[in-house]
C-alpha cells in the first residue's frame, strides 16, 4: 500500500473544535480573532510560578503596538526580523507583531553558539534582531560578526538594529519598551496566505543548517489539518504546558499556534524541573500536554505520577522517536495513553497523528495516518512508489508544505506538489505510517543498508543501557562500518556491559549490522528539542579519522 491520504476517522466531524485559522489569511489576525470573541479570558501564561500573564485583548493591544513600532523603524513588507529570546510572553508578542506588519520572522536558538546566529543572521540578512538577559552576550557578539560575514558571503549591508527586552540598552540598541510605545499610526496588515511568514533554521536532508520558507499558506493549513483531528488535540478550555521551545516549528506552529487557533490558554515555561514541572500541572490546571520523550523519561520515575497527572485530557509526544518500551513503561505509571505524530520543519510540522485513527489508537510502532489533506507516499531510491513492503523513503503532499529554502526555493516540493521528507518508512495495511530510521542516517556496509535504528532498538534492550546512538564510519574494507555510542547507566560493570551487547547484537542482527566499535561515553549530545545530535558524532568520529582530535 504504496500511497495514503486522510482517512474518514480524521476528517469526522463529532468533536471537532472549530478552526479560526480558515477564516485568516495572516496567522497574526488569530489573535484578534480571539480577542473579539473571548478579550478577557487569559491567552498567555509565563513561568509555572504564573508571574505574569495578559489576556486575549492585551495580547491583541502588544501585538498591534509592536507592529506599529517595528514600521517606525523603516521595515518593508518582507523584511527578516530575528527573534532571539528565550521562551515567554515577550517571544509571543514579537514573532505576532512582526507577522502582522507583514515582515518575516526568523527564530533563532537562544542557547545557540555565536557563530551559528552570525550565519543565520548574515544569511537572512535580517533588519532586526530581539535578544533578552538570556541572549544578549550572545546576539551582541553575533551583531558584531554581521557585516563580517556578508562581505565573506559576497553581500552588502550593515548589522541588524539590536532590541533588547528586560534590560538596559547599549549605545545604537533599542529597547521592547520602545518599540511598544502607544500612539504610532496602525499598520496595515497584508493578507496574503502566499506571503513567506517564517524562515526556520533547519538541517534538513542535506546537514548544513538551511531556512525553510513557511508562508501563511502552510502554517494556516496545518493549524486547519490538526483542527479537523477527531478527537481534538486541542480545545478552547484546555490549558497547555508550552514547554517545547518556540524557535523550533513544533513549540511554534504545532502549540502555540494551536493555541492561537482554538483559544486556549498556554502556560510558557523556558526551564524544565521534573518535578517542579509535575507540581504546575496540578496547580495551573494543565490538561494538555505536548511533549518530547526526555520529558517523558525524566517523569516516569516520579512518585504518585498517574495521581498527578490525573486532571490532564491529552498527551503527545513528539519531536523525536518514542521507543514501545518507553511508552508502555509511561503508561502503566501515568496512566495516560501516549498519543505520537509525525511532522518536519518543512511540513509546517504535523503530517501524520495516532489520534486520526478510531478512538485515538494505532498500531504498535506506527506514528498514526495522515492527517485530513495531506498524502504520503513510499518511494525507492530512484522516486518510484514502492510495490513491496520494503522500506523507502517518505514523500508528503499537502498545502502545508513548505515553498523550498531561502532564498531562492530551493529544495522544495516537486512539479506535483510532493516533497522527500529525507526518512525512511513502511505503510501498514491501513495506511498508518512506520518510521525506520533517517535517509542521512543510513550506513551502508559492503552495499548493505543497514538502519541505526534498528541497531540502537536491540542494543538499547541491554541491562545497563541508558542510551545509544550509532552512526558510520569509513572503513577501507566496507565501505562504512557501524560504530556504536553507549551511555551506561551509574554501576554498571562495563566488561559484562560490552559483553552483553556483543551477545544480543550477534543473537538479533544480521552480521554485516554488528558494531564494529562499542564506544562507552558519560553522556551523548542532544538538540534542543531532545533528539541525539548525531551530526557532533560523526564530526568527532571524522576528525578521529582525521588525526584531529
Amino acid at each position: 500500500m504504496p500511497r495514503e491520504q486522510a482517512t474518514p476517522a480524521a476528517t469526522a466531524s463529532a468533536g471537532r473544535s472549530p478552526s479560526a485559522a480558515s477564516a485568516v489569511d495572516n496567522l497574526a489576525d488569530l489573535v484578534r480573532v480571539q480577542a473579539t470573541a473571548r478579550a478577557d479570558d487569559t491567552a498567555l501564561i509565563e513561568g509555572v510560578d504564573a508571574g505574569r500573564s495578559c489576556t486575549w485583548a492585551e495580547l491583541d493591544d502588544l501585538v498591534e503596538r509592536g507592529a506599529a513600532g517595528l514600521a517606525s523603524l523603516g521595515l518593508l513588507a518582507g523584511h527578516r526580523v530575528t527573534i532571539c529570546l528565550d521562551t515567554g510572553i515577550d517571544f509571543v508578542v514579537a514573532y505576532l507583531a512582526t507577522l502582522r506588519a507583514g515582515l518575516v520572522a526568523v527564530p533563532a536558538n537562544p542557547r545557540g553558539a555565536t557563530g551559528e546566529l552570525v550565519r543565520q543572521l548574515a544569511d537572512s540578512r535580517s533588519r532586526v534582531v530581539l535578544a533578552d538577559a538570556v541572549t544578549v552576550d550572545t546576539v551582541r557578539a553575533a551583531v558584531i560578526g554581521v557585516a563580517e560575514a556578508l562581505e565573506g558571503m559576497g553581500g552588502r549591508g550593515g548589522a541588524p538594529t539590536l532590541v533588547v527586552c528586560g534590560l538596559p540598552p547599549a549605545a545604537g540598541e533599542l529597547t521592547l519598551e520602545q518599540l511598544l510605545e502607544p500612539g504610532r499610526p496602525r499598520v496595515v496588515t497584508p493578507h496574503d496566505r502566499e506571503r513567506l511568514a517564517a524562515l526556520l533554521y533547519t538541517s534538513g536532508t542535506s546537514g548544513a543548517p538551511r531556512g525553510a520558507m513557511l508562508t501563511h499558506r502552510a502554517l494556516l493549513a496545518n493549524l486547519e489539518q490538526v483542527a479537523a483531528i477527531d478527537p481534538p488535540v486541542m480545545r478552547q478550555d484546555d490549558v497547555v504546558l508550552g514547554l517545547l521551545p518556540l524557535f523550533h516549528v513544533y513549540g511554534l506552529n504545532g502549540v502555540l499556534g494551536q493555541v492561537l487557533n482554538q483559544g486556549a490558554t498556554i502556560v510558557l515555561v523556558n526551564t524544565f524541573d521534573p518535578v517542579a514541572m509535575l507540581d504546575a500541572v496540578r496547580t495551573l490546571g494543565l490538561t494538555n500536554l505536548p511533549l518530547a520523550p526526555p520529558v517523558l523519561s525524566a517523569w516516569v520515575g516520579q512518585p504518585d505520577l498517574a495521581q498527578k497527572l490525573r486532571g490532564v485530557r491529552l498527551l503527545i509526544s513528539g519531536a523525536a522517536p518514542l521507543d514501545q518500551e518507553q511508552i508502555a513503561e509511561f503508561e502503566a505509571a501515568g496512566g495516560l495513553t501516549v498519543q505520537q505524530g509525525y511532522g518536519l520543519t518543512e511540513a509546517a510540522p504535523v503530517v501524520t497523528s495516532t489520534l486520526t485513527r478510531s478512538g485515538g489508537t494505532s498500531p504498535a510502532g506506527s506514528v498514526g495516518g495522515a492527517l485530513a489533506g495531506i498524502e504520503l507516499d513510499v518511494r525507492d531510491s530512484a522516486g518510484r512508489p514502492n510495490v513491496d513492503d520494503d522500506p523507502g523513503q517518505v514523500w508528503v503532499r499537502g498545502d502545508n508544505l513548505f515553498s523550498g529554502y531561502w532564498p531562492e526555493g530551493e529544495d522544495g516540493p516537486d512539479a506535483d506538489g510532493w516533497y522527500a521528507t529525507g526518512d525512511i518508512g513502511l505503510l501498514g495495511s491501513q495506511g498508518e505510517l512506520v518510521l525506520v530510521d533517517r535517509l542521512r542516517d543510513l550506513v551502508i556496509v559492503s552495499g548493505f543498508n543497514v538502519y541505526p535504528a534498528e541497531v540502537e532498538d536491540v542494543i538499547s534492550a541491554v541491562p545497563g543501557v541508558a542510551e545509544a546512538a550509532v552512526i558510520g564510519v569509513q572503513d577501507e574494507q566496507t565501505g562504512e562500518a557501524v560504530v556504536a555510542y553507549v551511555v551506561p547507566t551509574a554501576g554498571t560493570d562495563e566488561a559484562v556491559l560490552l559483553d552483553g551487547i556483543r551477545d544480543r547484537c550477534e543473537a538479533h542482527l544480521a552480521r554485516f549490522k554488528w558494531p564494529r566499535e562499542v564506544r562507552l561515553v558519560e553522556e551523548l549530545p542532544h538538540s534542543a528539542n531532545g533528539k541525539v545530535a548525531k551530526g557532533r558524532l560523526r564530526a568527532a568520529a571524522r576528525g578521529e579519522d582525521l588525526g584531529l582530535t
